[in-house]
């Protein structure tokens, strides 16, 4: 890993310019209620230039007449406070992980900002600043505050677009533990299908996944995990999971295993009772032949936004055909029963960072194909989604262990069920 941190770090001392610093704070995890907190997360960024998993440390940055200097700066040791939770790693332990020679405390972060600021003749400050929510503050926009009002005549400038083009294309490091996030994401699937049964809760389906990441040393999912029966399947985003699986109801779980930090994202959708009816099997079959339409096409250069727009056009003549959506029906019916987009890059986090919506695809990128049908007055709801990695000419379907043929769910859940 620290070979790869290098990396990243080598090619940011590279963009940026003499007289600038790049400063990322590894964030902090908000309180939820009295004195208990949110699980914390790195940001992403900042994990992506130095692996450190700990709270309110800052990654620092600048050069000067050509030279780069970089520092991190931890927590120091309270002998009290280690009584009640784990420790930070220490200066030794914090420069094994990330390859990070100088190593000083948060609390000197202020005076040596100051020091560098006057003998180095820092003009600029680049900033990881992306806010997604009006009214939430992150350290980076508060640091950025400090400077305007510290040191009125140094330049903000946001270098989130960097972090997001460099993480697009990923590096072996990078696809390996996406691999072992698809691979314990495979388990946790075959668990749900051995285990799911008419009359349970979704919540006890689900407790099936979260069992086998457990036991494979997964502490985090991806995301929380979609376990929609019947038609909560029509919910893109439906997350309660509290209803009863009723016998002849589809159920689309939408989950995955995170490891290292890198997510897997794989929806499948079968059949409560183990045999999908006729009709749900006639738009469960339309589904799976659009996601193998759209990952025939994905390959170097193609644009983006040319996979949904192929999977509408597939659509449209696919519905016709079963009489779904009239002869002169267009996109606008089409919207009806399929109203999301069929891609998007996964890696650090779930809904990966990048401008990738009106640009090509690359080589070594990772993408999911999750196209889907909602017929809500029907109860059926059926997504589809693998997780593909751009190759030279074509792509590697990375989940496709994981059984998505009909007729293999069939034969899979009837052998589970006999074997009960």
């Amino acid at each position: 890993m620290k070979t790869f941190l290098k990396g990243n770090r080598k090619r940011l001392s590279n963009f940026i310019k003499n007289g600038s610093a790049c400063v990322l704070f590894s964030g902090k995890a908000p309180y939820k209620a009295g004195d208990e907190k949110y699980p914390f997360t790195p940001n992403r960024n900042f994990y992506y230039m130095t692996g450190l998993e700990s709270e309110n440390f800052i990654y620092l940055i600048y050069k000067f007449n050509d030279t780069v200097n970089e520092f991190i700066f931890i927590n120091r040791y309270d002998e009290d406070a280690a009584k009640w939770t784990v420790s930070s790693p220490n200066k030794s332990l914090t420069k094994d992980i990330s390859g990070i020679e100088n190593i000083k405390y948060v609390d000197e972060f202020e005076s040596f900002l100051s020091s560098i600021i006057f003998n180095n003749s820092i003009k600029v400050f680049m900033l990881d600043i992306e806010k997604r929510e009006v009214g939430y503050s992150v350290p980076s926009l508060d640091f950025a505050d400090f400077i305007k009002r510290e040191y009125q005549y140094i330049k903000i400038e946001n270098i989130y677009n960097f972090f997001a083009d460099m993480r697009m294309i990923k590096q072996e490091y990078e696809i390996e533990n996406i691999k072992k996030a698809a691979e314990i994401t495979k388990h946790g699937i075959y668990s749900i299908m051995k285990n799911i049964r008419v009359g349970m809760y979704e919540y006890e389906a689900e407790a099936y996944f979260d069992f086998e990441l457990k036991k494979r040393g997964v502490k985090d999912k991806a995301f929380n995990t979609i376990m929609a029966s019947g038609k909560n399947g029509c919910i893109l985003h439906y997350d309660k999971n509290d209803s009863i699986i009723n016998d002849g109801e589809l159920v689309l779980f939408d989950l995955g295993a995170k490891y290292g930090y890198y997510s897997a994202d794989v929806t499948r959708t079968i059949p409560a009772n183990g045999k999908f009816s006729k009709r749900q099997r006639q738009i469960y079959d339309i589904v799976l032949e659009g996601q193998k339409f759209v990952i025939g096409l994905i390959k170097p250069e193609i644009e983006f936004s040319v996979l949904n727009k192929s999977l509408r056009e597939f659509y449209l003549k696919e519905l016709k055909k079963i009489g779904l959506i009239s002869e002169d029906g267009d996109d606008k019916c089409l919207f009806k029963y399929y109203y999301h987009g069929v891609s998007h890059p996964l890696g650090l986090e779930t809904h990966d960072a990048g401008r990738f919506r009106e640009g090509v695809i690359k080589e070594n990128m990772v993408l999911t194909v999750e196209p889907g049908l909602y017929i809500e007055n029907e109860k059926i709801g059926i997504r589809i989604e693998d997780d593909v990695l751009v190759t030279k000419n074509g792509c590697e379907v990375l989940t496709k262990d994981i059984i998505k043929d009909a007729d293999k769910i069939e034969m899979f859940m009837s052998e589970a069920f006999k074997n009960a």
